[in-house]
């Protein structure tokens, strides 16, 4: 295989992406029964409690930024992962249980969301930098453009059935279906080739480990202006639980199987991104700018769709640049980064990402609820515009971004190399140093 699938080539990784998708599958049909179930069931349409619901999942990865990037550094990534796969899974189990006997209650997801939350803190970083010893360097960006393939194949398959089975059987049995699915993902762990992963240079352990990634980042101004362009949309932008939710029911009085197509209709743009992302062998911030743009016109246009059907049409293109803006950030940022370093920065791009939610859900809930969802979306379109200056300002700054009219054309130019960036052929390891 070539091209936009060449890292299926390797046995570990293919092993890897066969459990991965049945996992995600399962992880979003979970996420579509338990946005229903806060909105329909246990609150009256109410977007707050939405949002309190993905600030409690998404916060702790924020709170133990400090101790998730060092587990991802010093220890064994796929051990880490047994663990924290497994317990994903007893906890979809658990609040399957509590569903289906009738004893569920809104603090019961409150609870079962933070939970969650603090482990896929530790599963997060140590999953995205698991991918570089599955593949080695060479490969890198293939395989983050195809895990978010996988990722968001997952989120075209898993809504929609979620929607059906909670139109016919209820939300229970979609957490107990995402339970079982985690064994897809424990037994692709437990049949690698361990003698066949690219195993990486041990960070040193030392008391300042924790703030040597933040004083790694203060250095370079690419991956300053890369993260903040991350928090803006991850914060304000990437809210679309709550979008599609208040999109669904409010502006266009849809049921649960309508709510989850439209879950899964952006996904089919997501994953579009996310080939194209593939297909690349290194991105560039000129690329993120161009996307975070596009996201921010394409939230605006939605946001003014007078039917179901052309929403619907609109989420496929915002699918496509924010699987474009995401991927390629994460392929950035970890194709630039020191590999002993990769994992304390890769936990603070998704402590940026996912860590910013506890701050954007509410608020992006209580406009929902108060101005009406459309002007929900119209926050996610500035986050788009905003992120999308952050990439002029730092163009310009410091890769002497040009813009003029040329024979009545626009023509924009800039330095093709950042004298600040890290270059993989740094990273060779000198000789006598340990490898994990």
């Amino acid at each position: 295989m070539t091209g936009t699938f060449r890292s299926l080539r390797g046995f570990n990784y293919r092993v890897w992406a066969a459990g991965a998708l049945v996992s995600n599958v399962g992880t979003w049909m979970q996420r579509t029964a338990q946005d229903w179930l806060v909105l329909t069931e246990l609150t009256h349409r109410n977007a707050t409690a939405v949002g309190i619901v993905m600030a409690l999942q998404f916060g702790p990865m924020l709170l133990l930024l400090p101790l998730t990037g060092y587990a991802a550094d010093h220890l064994d990534r796929r051990k880490l992962l047994v663990i924290t796969q497994a317990t994903m899974g007893a906890l979809a189990l658990g609040l399957g249980v509590l569903t289906l006997t009738g004893l569920v209650q809104l603090w019961h997801v409150y609870l079962f969301a933070f939970l969650l939350g603090c482990v896929t803190a530790f599963d997060s970083p140590a999953r995205q930098t698991f991918v570089s010893e599955l593949v080695g360097e060479e490969e890198l960006s293939n395989a983050v453009g195809l895990n978010s393939t996988s990722f968001n194949a997952g989120r075209m398959i898993g809504p929609a059935v979620a929607g059906l089975l909670i139109a016919s059987v209820g939300t229970g049995w979609v957490f107990l279906i995402n339970a079982v699915s985690f064994a897809a993902v424990l037994g692709s762990l437990k049949i690698l080739r361990v003698d066949e992963l690219h195993l990486k240079l041990k960070a040193h352990r030392s008391r300042s480990s924790f703030i040597d990634g933040f004083r790694y980042v203060a250095k370079r101004p690419d991956l300053k202006a890369l993260l903040l362009m991350l928090f803006l949309i991850g914060t304000f932008g990437l809210n679309f639980p709550i979008f599609i939710a208040t999109m669904s029911v409010t502006a266009f009085h849809a049921g649960a199987s309508q709510y989850g197509l439209l879950s899964s209709t952006m996904a089919i743009g997501s994953v579009t991104g996310a080939l194209l992302a593939a297909r690349r062998a290194r991105p560039h911030i000129a690329l993120l700018l161009v996307s975070a743009a596009l996201f921010g016109f394409g939230c605006a246009v939605a946001a003014s769709m007078p039917t179901y059907v052309l929403f619907g049409m609109t989420l496929v293109a915002i699918g496509v640049c924010t699987q474009t803006f995401t991927t390629s950030t994460n392929s950035l940022v970890q194709l630039s980064t020191e590999p002993a370093m990769r994992g304390r920065v890769v936990a603070i791009l998704l402590a940026i990402a996912l860590g910013g939610t506890p701050l954007g859900a509410p608020i992006v809930g209580w406009v929902a609820d108060h101005f009406g969802p459309r002007w929900a979306m119209g926050v996610a379109a500035a986050s788009g515009f905003a992120a999308a200056l952050v990439g002029i300002h730092y163009l310009k700054k410091y890769r002497n971004l040009h813009v003029r009219f040329e024979n009545r054309r626009l023509r924009v130019s800039f330095d093709a190399s950042d004298p600040y960036a890290f270059t993989p052929q740094a990273a060779a390891p000198a000789s006598g140093q340990n490898v994990s």
